[in-house]
């Protein structure tokens, strides 16, 4: 019971707070198996999540979220940045291809709340 809480609320209110204090993050979102299982695809829970973020966000600040996430999500977080351009003009680039075709969750971010 405690995995499927966490899984269906945890990181989709803990990530936004922790992000909204960031400098540069224009948007976010929760890509892979969480965003899966979060859009109704059977499988097991995941024990990490991968989010994507738009913007130019400080790496180091990434990093420190992506801890500080794990920290009160128990499980391991990992951060990946793209830029706005980057994002919009996505044709080619086999990751973002890979993102956008399969499950996102979209963070909902407001700047200043951490």
């Amino acid at each position: 019971m405690t995995d499927l809480l966490a899984l269906t609320y945890g990181p989709v209110a803990v990530l936004p707070e922790l992000l909204g204090g960031v400098s540069g993050v224009e948007e976010a979102y929760i890509y892979g198996s969480w965003a899966a299982r979060y859009s109704g695809e059977p499988g097991r829970v995941p024990r990490d999540l991968d989010v994507l973020v738009v913007g130019e966000a400080d790496e180091d600040d990434l990093y420190g979220v992506a801890r500080e996430a794990e920290r009160r999500l128990g499980r391991e977080v990992n951060i990946r940045r793209t830029s706005r351009i980057h994002w919009d003009s996505a044709n080619g680039d086999p990751f973002l291809e890979s993102v956008r075709s399969r499950p996102l969750v979209r963070l909902k971010i407001e700047e200043g709340r951490s």
